[in-house]
C-alpha cells in the first residue's frame, strides 16, 4: 500500500469551486474521450447520507488503456477500465468525498481517495483523520502554474502563467503566487493505492500515483483556465450542462445514456417467481428478435473457454478471454 497526500491550491474560493469542479469534470471527461481516454458516466444522482447530509453519488467507468505503459498493455485486455463510485458532500470540509476505483481484471488493485476543501494556501496539516493518515505520509504540493505537465496535455490557453480571466481579473500567476494570491483555496486529497501482487506491487503503485498526480495537475489547471465559462453559472445551469455533456460523452464511447429507470409492474400471482415487491419483466414464450438465430445459419462447434498467455516476444500480444467476461465490480459505500 502506498499513501500520499496531495495539496493543490487555486486562485478561487471554495464556494466558487463548487460550480467550477462540476463544470471542469464534465468538460475534461468529454475532451479526454476525444483521445480514446473516455469516462463513461453510469450513474449520477442526488444522495442523502445520515451523517454527512445531502450530496451527489456518481458511478463512472474510466477507460485507461491509453494511459498504460507498454509492460502493462501486454497483460491486460484491449478494452480495460476501472469502476469509480464516489459520494460527494461538497463543500463541507469536515466530511469530504470518497471515491473507490476497482478493476475486475485485477481484483487486488484498488484506489481510495478522500478529498476536502478549505479557503487557505495548503497549511492545514491535520485536515484528515489521524486514523486514515499515517504520520509518515508524503505530502505533495502541486503547483498549477509551475509544475511540469505532460507535453500532450499542454495548451498555452490553459497555462495559468499566461492566462488572465476577463471576468475575475485573476491570472498571470507569478512565482510564489500562493503567498500573495487572494482569494486562494486548497484541495486536499489523501490517495491510497493498493496492488497486492508480489513482484509488481511497488512498480504499479508508484506508476498509479504518477498518473493520479498528472490528472490532478491537468484538471485543476483547467478548472481555473475555464473560469470565465462557468463563473456566472447557477447550480441548476451547471447540472444541466453536466447532464448534456455526459450524455454526449457516453455516445462517443458507444454507450447508452446513464439515466435508467426501473418500474415495478404487477403480474398475476401465477407468473411471479419472487417477492411481489421485486422489479419484474413481462414473460413471453418467444425469444426477442435480437436473440433469434437465423434458421439457415450453420451451427458452429463450441470452443472450450481457454486463457492463452501472451507471448513475451510479441509486443502486441494480449490475453484472449472468453466472450462472456464480467466487468464493473460493485463496491460498498464507506461507513
Amino acid at each position: 500500500m502506498l499513501m500520499k497526500e496531495y495539496r493543490i491550491c487555486m486562485p478561487l474560493t471554495v464556494e466558487e469551486y463548487r460550480i467550477g469542479q462540476l463544470y471542469m469534470i464534465s468538460k475534461h471527461s468529454h475532451e479526454q474521450s476525444e483521445r480514446g481516454e473516455g469516462v463513461e458516466v453510469v450513474q449520477n444522482e442526488p444522495y442523502e447520507d445520515p451523517n454527512y447530509g445531502p450530496g451527489q453519488f456518481t458511478e463512472k467507468r474510466i477507460y485507461l488503456n491509453n494511459k498504460l505503459p507498454s509492460w502493462a498493455k501486454a497483460v491486460v485486455p484491449r478494452i480495460f477500465y476501472v469502476t469509480e463510485k464516489a459520494w460527494n458532500y461538497y463543500p463541507y470540509t469536515i466530511t469530504g468525498n470518497y471515491s473507490f476505483l476497482l478493476c475486475s481484471f485485477l481484483p487486488k488493485f484498488s484506489i481510495h481517495v478522500e478529498t476536502k476543501y478549505e479557503d487557505n494556501k495548503g497549511i492545514n496539516d491535520n485536515i484528515f483523520d489521524t486514523e486514515l493518515r499515517d504520520e509518515e505520509t508524503e505530502v505533495c504540493f502541486i503547483d498549477i502554474a509551475y509544475d511540469e505537465i505532460p507535453e500532450r496535455y499542454y495548451k498555452e490557453s490553459e497555462d495559468p502563467r499566461y492566462f488572465k480571466s476577463e471576468k475575475t481579473a485573476r491570472g498571470l500567476l507569478q512565482e510564489g503566487w500562493r503567498d500573495t494570491q487572494d482569494p486562494i483555496m486548497c484541495s486536499y486529497k489523501l490517495v491510497t493505492v493498493k496492488f497486492e501482487v508480489w513482484g509488481l506491487q511497488t512498480r504499479v503503485e508508484q506508476f498509479v500515483h504518477k498518473v493520479v498526480r498528472d490528472v490532478l495537475l491537468l484538471g485543476h489547471r483547467q478548472a481555473f483556465a475555464w473560469v470565465d465559462e462557468w463563473i456566472d453559472m447557477t447550480m441548476e445551469e451547471v447540472r444541466e450542462y453536466e447532464r448534456a455533456t455526459q450524455e454526449a460523452t457516453n455516445k462517443k464511447l458507444g454507450t447508452f445514456p446513464p439515466a435508467i429507470s426501473i418500474r415495478e409492474t404487477p403480474l398475476p400471482a401465477c407468473a411471479r417467481s419472487g417477492p411481489s415487491s421485486a422489479p419484474s419483466t413481462p414473460l413471453s414464450t418467444e425469444a426477442p428478435d435480437f436473440l433469434s438465430v437465423p434458421k439457415d445459419r450453420p451451427r458452429k462447434k463450441s470452443a472450450p473457454e481457454t486463457l492463452t498467455l501472451p507471448d513475451p516476444a510479441r509486443r502486441d500480444s494480449v490475453f484472449r478471454l472468453p466472450s462472456l467476461f464480467s466487468w464493473g465490480p460493485s463496491t460498498q459505500q464507506p461507513e
